[in-house]
């Protein structure tokens, strides 16, 4: 009786550490991605960087190869799909080495969610005209990448390199090694793919930018958090190494109950503040933590005047 008492808590407390809300949006998020690829990419071979975009043109260099195997599941090359996911794979393990099991939970999630969305819709054009498929696949690829952000996640391939890649080379910001690596996939599909082709892909690369950062960043404010707990240095400590932002620690009165304490002063992006409270949270869940807008902020890790 008290082991099923116990089998009910662990259950209970796991269900609580789910955040079923970010699950569904992974689920949407990787469907437009999947749309978009399936629908508009693929069919019509516009290289849009990211593994996806590197498996496509996988697909289309394999073909001439493979096409004369008279093997029915390799008649159009690689699948996007078969492709994505072995290019995933050595990712995943040097995430895991480099960063442990906890912090692809959600990758791995939305990245298996990607694959398998490619896979189950069928790669059909929908739309005749080639800069109509690349706007709109860049706006449900844009939407469906910021979804994903949004949670904290990543769907794997050259964001999950990018991230490996920041760890070792710090002064570099992953969006810069991302459009690095972007641009260089979109800069191979001259060589399987027309030159028109490769134009569109630069317009998707673009739009998928601009829109997923909307997104993710809504009207680019930072936020400013003043956190005041008696675990402060714990937490401070794990800002700094886990969302590589400044913290300041401020000594502070409390004015009701006469104590001297330390608060915390820490301006991050919107979309690290899930992480933020998240790291709060589980050092002191009775801390007190402020969170507002920041305008214009200047400085390291953020815009220059």
């Amino acid at each position: 009786m008290q082991s099923e008492t116990m089998k009910k808590a662990d259950i209970k407390k796991i269900a609580e550490r789910i955040n079923f809300r970010d699950l569904f949006i992974i689920v949407a998020g990787t469907f437009l991605m999947g749309a978009a690829i399936n629908f508009m990419f693929d069919p019509i071979g516009l290289d849009t960087g990211g593994v996806s975009g590197l498996s496509i043109l996988v697909r289309y260099a394999s073909k001439p190869f493979l096409s004369g195997l008279g093997i029915d599941f390799f008649k159009d090359g690689i699948p996007v799909w078969l492709c994505t996911l072995a290019l995933n794979i050595p990712l995943f393990a040097a995430a895991i080495w480099k960063k442990g099991w906890r912090f692809l939970a959600k990758t791995t999630y939305s990245t298996a969610l990607l694959t398998a969305w490619i896979y189950v819709l069928p790669v059909k054009q929908v739309l005749n005209d080639t800069l109509l498929s690349a706007i709109a696949g860049g706006v449900l690829s844009g939407t469906g990448i910021g979804l994903v952000f949004s949670t904290l996640a990543t769907t794997g391939g050259s964001d999950l390199f990018a991230a490996l890649v920041h760890d070792r080379l710090r002064h570099l910001s992953v969006s810069w090694i991302l459009a690095f690596v972007d641009g260089t996939i979109v800069f191979l599909g001259l060589f399987v793919f027309p030159l028109e082709n490769v134009v569109y892909s630069v317009i998707v690369v673009f739009l998928v930018s601009k829109i997923s950062d909307e997104i993710v960043e809504g009207l680019k404010f930072a936020k400013v958090a003043f956190i005041i707990s008696p675990k402060a240095d714990t937490i401070a400590t794990e800002i700094l190494e886990d969302i590589d932002r400044g913290v300041t620690g401020i000594r502070v009165k409390g004015m009701y109950s006469g104590e001297d304490k330390n608060m915390l002063f820490c301006v991050v992006s919107k979309k690290q503040i899930p992480e933020l409270q998240d790291i709060v949270m589980r050092h002191d869940n009775r801390a007190f933590m402020v969170i507002s807008d920041a305008r214009e902020v200047m400085g390291e890790g953020f815009s220059r005047a």
